[in-house]
Parts: structure tokens; C-alpha cells; sequence
């Protein structure tokens, strides 16, 4: 056998290596003397299974092969199980695939030609970086993506949730009231714009963020063509481990197999449950395609997504209300999502707080019309009224997994939430299906996030590479009049994991420069780091309230990847004047309760 060090001799053994997994039912890199690999291969011979064992402790270079077979598998460990050409892993995977009925499907599964070397189901973000990725890589993929209407009749093209109706038309019409807010202060610094000449034309911004989209749409449709990606707009459901059917707009179905799938359906808003809400409410996916400016709007919820579209509707100076059941931004810093919440209120948002509603009727028919919503205190039998012209629901959203057969496929997923568990490699309870994005169990619902996990899956699949999606210290922005960044871990989260004593939160008021001027807004910019005394100060959370936070915090979450401390932080000159340099000059500490106001440069 050529040596392992040689180039040659390394691809020479992986091609072997290769060749008994394609060519055996079984296989099974074992030790003779490993009671893990004895446990494995009794249950073959129980299942009365022919097995083909290679024992790597009786073979001259069965350390060369262990080798390999981590670079292709990244499992170190024997026993090392293949069924039809799928990896299982180890002893407590092979048993638990026997246990959920996986195993047996494979063994029964002849060594079939699959008529793709992998199907992604869904075409947002994730899933169309995988499918690139994976056709760049010189596998035969296919892309079936198709979007179920909402209640009001809207769909949308290729992109996904982001593109389409999420963070481009959010950022774009954010960005149509923070343009407001520049021209309010362009008078301070010498502009002069009439009053009476200076309204907002909702049809004019709704058609140039469409026709952006639409740009966008053709865009990813051509990528795939140049990709040589099959682009199916159907909607895809499993009725067996390897096949699905796709249905079309019109009812056709098609039928199609692969060797490997990979979710990645994303998530739709979620409904209340209450009268009225499909009928007359609107959510995220209607709104940025409205046809008529919304009116006054009442926005159900305290998620991001209620905070980002009541934020810049009021911006457009519209009359909102936000109705809030309990906190603002759950799972993000507390102290922070409070104080992007206040600035809200200070700038004419309204908040009606501990509400929930349980009823919405229409009073009048119209573009837009008139609703009166009924609401309940969540602290006592009170109820109240208001009328809206549009109701938005903002009040979290659901994994689109329920109605894809994954029951006909055997993945396991989350009964509470629809949610798909996963191990660190994207890899469900089926060997051969993987997902990605926000269906995922306990991980971030973002789309960078999404799209990395799609890159690397696809190279670990078809290239043998080894690196996972790092979902730590993940940095994220939420869009509201004034934007909050973070990187790593809350204060409450931060608090649970290492206890009060062992942190140092430093933190400061700041006043931009460009807010001075127009007098507003002073020392209402809000910064915090979080630190680990137990580990030379290292910043373990890193939150920041003020304009440009996912510039801003885009490049310190860079410096918490390379484990960023305090000491770090001081010794860094910063760029003067801007809100940024802040971080290099905190002093005073949460503990310390000292003055944090800033006045002057």
C-alpha cells in the first residue's frame, strides 16, 4: 500500500475506502477488541444481516485508513458504520437508527440510482447558497421552492423570507424614515425645506422596493440556471425516505429522488388564534406590499419584527400603537431592548402594555378601512377598544415543517414548535437529511447564519471538509429608530452562566455628533460590555444602541471571534469623532453605579 504521507497514496486509499462503501450493504471499520464494535456487529448478526468488517487493528495500515475515514466521516472512533452507502456513525447512533426504525428502512433500501445527488427544499437563503455550493462541487441538485399565500392572497418569487419579505424591504423602508429624520434635521444645519412641500408617497417607496426585489428575484433564478440547478416552483412533501412529490400551482405532481435532502423551509408568521385575525390582520408578509399606505396601525407583538415595522411606520409619521403581552425583544438583553423601547415612546410610538387582544371586527371596508380591536389585561378582566385602519401581527413565527411529510420521511422534530433537532453538522435523526436555517432546533433564525451553514454543509457533503457553522457570538441588529447591535451573550444569559460575581459590565451614555446640532436625542445612545473576570476580562457580550449598529457591531463581533478583552479594548485608538469609539474608552462599571453621561468630544 503507498504511503499515507504521499498525495497519491492518500487518494489511492480514499478511493479504496470509497469502493467498499459503495460496494457493501454493510460495512463496518472495527477493532477486534473493542466491546462497542462486538455490541454493532452482534446486532447485524441478530438482524441476520451479512456485514463486511474491517478490522483496523489486524491490517498493516489500519491507522492510515482511521485517518481518512476521520477527514471523510469527522467521527474518530470505531465502530465506524456504513449502511447503503450512508454514514450511521458509531455504536450509540447505529442503536438508536435501530431503535427509531432508521436502520431497518436502509437495510431495506437496494442500492438504487437516485436521480439526484441531492434535493433542497426550499429556496431562501440557506438553501439556495447549499444547492451553489453543492453544484459548484459537480453534483446533479434541485431547488423546489414554493410559497403558500397568506390569508390576503400574497406570494412572492424565488429569495425566501429575507429578500422578499423581510430584512431588504425592513432595512429599505427603515431607511425611509431614518431619511425623514435627516431632513427634520437638515433645517438645523441650514437646509431650507418648506414644511408644506415635504409628505411621504407610500405607492411611490412600495413600487422602488418591489421593483428592487423583483430585481433581486431574476437574480437568483439566473444563478441557479448558470449553476446548473434545477429550479422547481412546487411545493415539496416526502412520501418515502428518498422521494418526494412536487405539486405545482395547478395540482400537476412529479416525482423525484436523491441520495441526500436538506430542509431548509424557513418560517411564516404566526396567527392569534382569535377572531378575526385571518380575515381583516395583516402580518410581515403582506405589509411591504401593501398597495395603500396602512393608516393608523395597531402592531400585535414585541418581537423585532413588530418593534422594525412599528418603528418605521411611526417614522413615516403614521399614528402606531405597539399592544405589548409582557416583555419587549425576549431572548435579547432586557436593559437594552427597554431602552429602544422608551426611545420609541419618546418619538410619539404608543405602547399598550400587558394587552392581549381576543377580538378584531371590521366597522368599515376601504384601502384602508376601519377595525375595532378588543383586547384583555393579562393582570385582570379588564377589557378595552380602539380602532385601527390596519392591525399588523407580529407575534413570532412558525417552522414550516408540518405539512412536508417528514413523518413519512422518520425525521424527528419538535412537537411544541415544529422546530427540527439537529447535531453539530446539521445532520437530522435520518442519516441522509440535513436542515439548515430557521427550522432549526435552538439556533439563531438569521440569514447570514442560514447561508453559512449552507456553505459548509454542502463542502463537508461533497469536498471533505471539515469546518462547522460556529453559531457562537453571532452578531445581529435589530432596526429600530434607533438601532441596537449585539454580539455574544445578554446580561441575564451571561449572569445564568457565570454567575454575577465573576462578570464586569462596563457601560456609557453617548451623544453622536451628528445628533448635537439638531439638539436631539442627548445622551439617549446607550453602550455595554460584558466581561469574564474568571478569563483575563474577555468580552463575552457586546451590545450597542445607537445609529449604524450593524456597522458598528459587524466589525466588533470580528475582534470577539478572535476573543476580545477589555485589556484589548483600551489599548485600541479610536476613530474620532464617531459612536464607535466608544468601546476603546469605557471606564466606568455597571457595579460601580457611577455617573455614565457624556458631554462633549
Amino acid at each position: 500500500m503507498p504511503p499515507i504521507d504521499d498525495d497519491t497514496g492518500r487518494n489511492q486509499l480514499k478511493s479504496r475506502i470509497q469502493e467498499l462503501i459503495d460496494s457493501n450493504q454493510v460495512l463496518v471499520f472495527s477493532k477486534s477488541y473493542c466491546p462497542y464494535c462486538v455490541k454493532v456487529k452482534d446486532l447485524f448478526k441478530e438482524l441476520n444481516v451479512n456485514c463486511n468488517v474491517v478490522e483496523l487493528d489486524l491490517i498493516d495500515n489500519g491507522s492510515n485508513y482511521q485517518e481518512l475515514l476521520l477527514e471523510m466521516t469527522r467521527q474518530k472512533t470505531v465502530p465506524n458504520v456504513f449502511v447503503n452507502k450512508t454514514h450511521i456513525g458509531g455504536c450509540d447512533k447505529t442503536m438508536q437508527a435501530h431503535k427509531d426504525g432508521i436502520l431497518q428502512k436502509l437495510l431495506c433500501e437496494k442500492n438504487e440510482v437516485y436521480e439526484y445527488d441531492l434535493i433542497v427544499i426550499g429556496g431562501g437563503s440557506g438553501g439556495l447558497a447549499c444547492s451553489k455550493e453543492a453544484a459548484t462541487l459537480g453534483k446533479k441538485v434541485m431547488v423546489l421552492d414554493y410559497v403558500v399565500p397568506t390569508p390576503k392572497g400574497n406570494t412572492w418569487g424565488l429569495g425566501g423570507t429575507c429578500v422578499n419579505v423581510g430584512c431588504i424591504p425592513k432595512k429599505l423602508m427603515h431607511q425611509t424614515a431614518l431619511l425623514g429624520t435627516s431632513m427634520q434635521d437638515a433645517r438645523k444645519f441650514g437646509w431650507e425645506l418648506p414644511e408644506e412641500t415635504v409628505k411621504h408617497n407610500w405607492e411611490t417607496m412600495k413600487t422602488a422596493v418591489n421593483n428592487y426585489i423583483g430585481s433581486l428575484n431574476w437574480g437568483y433564478r439566473v444563478a441557479l440556471r448558470d449553476k446548473n440547478v434545477n429550479y422547481v416552483n412546487s411545493y415539496a412533501e416526502f412520501i418515502e425516505p428518498h422521494k418526494i412529490k412536487a405539486t405545482n400551482k395547478r395540482g400537476k405532481e412529479t416525482f423525484h429522488t436523491a441520495a441526500k435532502f436538506i430542509l431548509a423551509t424557513g418560517e411564516r408568521p404566526r396567527y392569534l388564534g382569535v377572531p378575526g385575525d385571518k380575515e381583516y390582520c395583516i402580518t410581515s408578509d403582506d405589509l411591504f406590499s401593501l398597495p395603500h399606505c396602512p393608516g393608523k396601525t395597531l402592531v400585535i407583538g414585541a418581537s423585532y419584527v413588530a418593534l422594525e415595522c412599528g418603528g418605521f411606520l411611526a417614522g413615516l409619521g403614521l399614528d402606531v400603537t405597539v399592544m405589548v403581552r409582557s416583555i419587549l425583544l425576549r431572548g435579547f438583553d432586557q436593559d437594552m431592548a427597554n431602552r429602544a423601547g422608551e426611545h420609541m415612546e419618546e418619538h410619539g410610538v404608543k405602547f399598550l402594555r400587558k394587552y392581549v387582544p381576543v377580538k378584531v371586527e371590521e366597522l368599515e371596508a376601504g384601502t384602508p378601512g376601519r377595525l375595532k380591536v378588543t383586547a384583555k389585561s393579562t393582570e385582570s378582566d379588564e377589557t378595552i377598544e380602539g380602532e385601527y385602519n390596519t392591525v399588523l401581527i407580529a407575534v413570532g413565527r412558525d417552522a414550516c415543517t408540518g405539512k412536508i411529510g417528514l413523518d413519512q420521511a422518520g425525521v424527528k422534530v419538535n412537537p411544541k414548535n415544529g422546530k427540527v433537532p439537529v447535531n453539530d453538522e446539521e445532520q437530522t435523526n435520518v442519516p441522509h437529511i440535513y436542515a439548515i436555517g430557521d427550522i432549526l432546533e435552538g439556533k439563531w433564525e438569521l440569514t447570514p447564519v442560514a447561508i453559512q451553514a449552507g456553505k459548509l454543509l454542502a463542502r463537508r457533503l461533497y469536498a471533505g471538509a471539515s469546518l462547522k457553522c460556529d453559531y457562537v457570538n453571532v452578531p445581529t441588529t435589530v432596526f429600530t429608530p434607533l438601532e441596537y447591535g449585539a454580539c455574544g451573550h445578554s446580561e441575564e444569559k451571561a449572569i445564568e452562566l457565570y454567575g454575577q460575581d465573576n462578570l464586569e459590565v462596563y457601560h456609557s451614555l453617548f451623544w453622536p455628533l451628528e445628533f448635537t446640532v439638531p439638539n436631539r436625542d442627548n445622551n439617549k445612545c446607550y453602550s455595554k460590555i460584558i466581561c469574564n473576570k474568571l478569563d483575563n476580562d474577555r468580552v463575552i457580550g457586546f451590545h450597542y444602541l445607537g445609529p449604524n449598529a450593524g456597522e458598528v457591531t459587524q466589525g466588533y463581533g470580528v475582534a470577539m471571534k478572535c476573543g476580545l478583552t477589555k485589556e484589548q479594548l483600551d489599548n485600541t485608538i479610536g476613530i474620532h469623532p464617531t459612536c464607535a469609539e466608544i468601546f476603546t474608552t469605557m471606564e466606568v462599571t455597571k457595579s460601580s453605579g457611577g455617573d455614565i453621561t457624556q458631554a462633549g468630544c
